[in-house]
C-alpha cells in the first residue's frame, strides 16, 4: 500500500470522509513532513520501501488521524542514526506544537533529543521516582534539582544532561554517597506540588459523569469489514510477484499434466485406464493445492505483525481482519479456470456442462481450503518457519489417506476414521464420481465404469451433493479457525 492510503485505510474510504477531514489528513502529513511521500509505497521493513525512520513518522501520522489529545511513544529514535533521530524528534516536536500530550520512553538521549522534551519523570530500578517535573531551558531546572542535593558532583560544561543524571543516580553512586534519590524526591518542594495537582486534576467536576463508550471500536463490525477487504485487495493488487507466480506455475503445471496424461479421460478399455485418470486428478490436487499453501504462509506471517500493532491500536477487531482474507477467492477462481480449462481440454474429459462445472467446483474449493489451511497454519504458530514445518506434517496424512495410494475398501478399519478427516479424500472422491460414477459403458472384461468406481473406491454418484458440501465446509473451516487463531493467539514478543 502506499503511504496516502496506509492514513486513509483505503482507497475507496476518503469518498466516504467529508472533505474537512481528508484535509485534516494532509495536515498530518506536512506535520510529519511526509507529504513529498504521500504516494511512494511502504514495503517491507529492510527490503523495499519507506527508511526506517521514514516508517516511525508513519506510525505517528497513523496515530495522529485519529485525532487524539494524548499520543504514548516506545523509544521512538530506536535504531536510528543522529540525523534520522532529529527527523522524528521534529515530527514529534510539531505533534506537541499543536497542543497534543505525547509521552516517550527514552533510553540514554543525545543532547539535542534530551532537550527537545519538556518534562522529564525519572525512575530508577523498581520503579521508584527520583525526579518528576519540567527540564527548562538548557535542562536548567533538571540540574538546579540535583546540584542541589550534597555530595552531588556538579555537571561539567558541554555534558550531557541525560548522561550526567544516570550517572549520579546509579546504584552504585548512592552507595558511596549514601543518598536516596527517591526519598529526597518524596521530601522535595516538586514532590509535593505534584501531589497537589494530581489531587486537583482528579477531581472531576460538578455534574460531570463518568467517561464511557457504547463499543469497543469507533467503527461498525460492517465498516471495519469493509475497510479491512479493500486495504486486502489494495495490498495483492500491488503485490503482483505473488499473484504472477501463482499463475505462471499453474500454467507450467496444466501444461505438463496436460501433455503428461493427455487424452487418458476418453480411455476405457480397461480399469488402468481410469487408475490413469484418476492419478492426473490426485496429482493435480497435490501439487497445486500445497504450492497455494506454501505460497500464502510468508504473505499472511508479513501481514499478521502490522495485524498486532493495528489490532492493538483497536483499529478493527479479528474477525473482519479475517474476513478481509476473502480476497484470495477471485484470485483461486481465476488459478481454477486457467487450469480448468487447458487440463479438462487435454485430458479429454467428457464436455457436458454438468460434468465441467464439477470439475471447476472441487478444483476451487479445494484450492480455497488449502489457500485457508496455509493461513490457519501461520496463525497457530509463531512464525513463517514453524507453519510450514507443521503444514507438512498433515500434508503426508493427507496424502497416505487420500485414497489414492490404497483405497478406502482396503484401508484397515482402526485407520479407516482418518479417511473421512482427509480433505484431499473428499476432493478425489468428487472429482472421480463426477466425472466417472454415472457412466454406463463397460470395460473390456464387461463391467460397467461406475460400479467399478462404486465397488473399488466406494464413491457412489448419488452422494456427490453431500460430497461437494463438505469440500465447501473444510474451506470454512480453515478459514474460521485461521480468524479464531488470531483473536485467541498473540506470537508478538515485546
Amino acid at each position: 500500500m502506499s503511504l496516502l492510503h496506509s492514513l486513509h485505510g483505503s482507497d475507496y474510504l476518503p469518498m466516504l470522509i467529508p472533505r474537512q477531514e481528508r484535509m485534516f489528513i494532509d495536515e498530518v502529513m506536512e506535520l510529519v513532513e511526509l507529504s513529498p511521500l504521500r504516494d511512494a509505497l511502504v514495503g517491507l521493513p529492510g527490503v523495499s520501501g519507506l527508511s526506517t525512520e521514514q516508517r516511525k513518522r508513519l506510525t505517528i501520522a497513523v496515530e495522529l488521524v485519529a485525532n487524539p489529545s494524548i499520543i504514548f511513544m516506545d523509544e521512538p529514535t530506536s535504531g536510528l542514526d543522529a540525523r534520522a533521530a532529529a527527523i522524528v524528534m521534529r515530527a514529534i516536536r510539531n505533534t506537541v506544537d499543536t497542543g497534543r500530550t505525547v509521552v516517550c520512553t527514552i533510553h540514554q538521549p543525545s543532547i539535542d533529543i534530551f532537550e527537545s522534551f519538556d518534562e522529564l519523570f525519572l525512575m530508577k530500578r523498581g520503579g521508584e521516582e527520583i525526579y518528576v517535573g519540567p527540564l527548562g531551558r538548557h535542562s536548567c531546572e533538571l540540574i538546579r534539582y540535583f546540584e542541589a542535593t550534597e555530595d552531588v558532583r556538579k555537571i561539567k560544561d558541554g555534558y550531557n544532561p541525560s548522561t550526567w543524571m544516570l550517572e549520579v543516580t546509579s546504584a552504585t553512586q548512592e552507595q558511596m554517597t549514601g543518598i536516596n534519590f527517591s526519598q529526597v524526591y518524596k521530601n522535595s518542594e516538586l514532590y509535593r506540588r505534584n501531589k497537589n495537582l494530581i489531587k486537583e486534576l482528579s477531581t472531576p467536576p460538578e455534574g460531570s459523569s463518568d467517561l464511557s463508550f457504547p463499543t469497543q471500536y469507533s467503527q461498525t463490525f460492517l465498516t471495519q469489514s469493509f475497510a479491512c477487504l479493500w486495504k486486502q485487495s489494495l495490498s495483492y493488487w500491488r503485490n503482483p510477484p505473488y499473484t504472477a507466480v501463482k499463475y505462471f506455475y499453474t500454467t507450467v503445471i496444466a501444461l505438463l499434466f496436460g501433455t503428461m496424461f493427455w487424452g487418458i479421460g476418453k480411455k476405457r478399455h480397461n480399469q488402468q485406464d481410469l487408475f490413469n485418470a484418476m492419478g492426473s486428478m490426485y496429482s493435480s490436487v497435490l501439487f497445486m493445492g500445497v504450492q497455494n499453501s506454501a505460497s500464502v504462509q510468508p504473505v499472511v506471517a508479513v501481514e499478521r505483525t502490522v495485524f498486532y500493532r493495528e489490532r492493538a491500536a483497536h483499529m478493527y477487531s479479528p474477525l473482519p481482519y479475517a474476513l478481509g482474507q476473502a480476497i484470495e477467492l477471485p484470485y483461486i477462481f481465476v488459478q481454477s479456470l486457467i487450469y480448468g480449462v487447458l487440463v479438462y481440454a487435454m485430458i479429454g474429459f467428457e464436455w457436458t456442462a454438468v460434468k465441467f462445472f464439477w470439475y471447476l467446483f472441487f478444483m476451487y474449493f479445494t484450492l480455497a481450503y488449502f489457500t485457508f489451511y496455509g493461513m490457519m497454519s501461520v496463525g497457530l504458530t509463531p512464525n513463517y518457519n514453524v507453519a510450514s514445518v507443521a503444514s507438512t506434517a498433515f500434508y503426508a496424512l493427507w496424502n497416505l489417506f487420500s485414497g489414492f495410494i490404497t483405497p478406502r475398501t482396503r484401508i484397515p478399519i482402526w485407520w479407516r476414521w482418518y479417511y473421512w478427516l482427509s480433505p484431499i479424500a473428499w476432493t478425489l472422491n468428487g472429482l472421480v464420481t463426477s466425472q466417472f460414477g454415472d457412466v454406463t459403458e463397460k470395460f473390456d472384461n464387461g463391467v460397467r465404469v461406475s460400479d467399478f468406481v462404486e465397488s473399488y473406491f466406494g464413491y457412489h454418484h448419488d452422494f456427490l451433493w453431500v460430497v461437494a458440501v463438505v469440500v465447501v465446509s473444510f474451506a470454512l473451516l480453515f478459514a474460521f479457525l485461521f480468524g479464531l487463531s488470531i483473536k485467541l493467539f498473540n506470537f508478538q514478543k515485546r
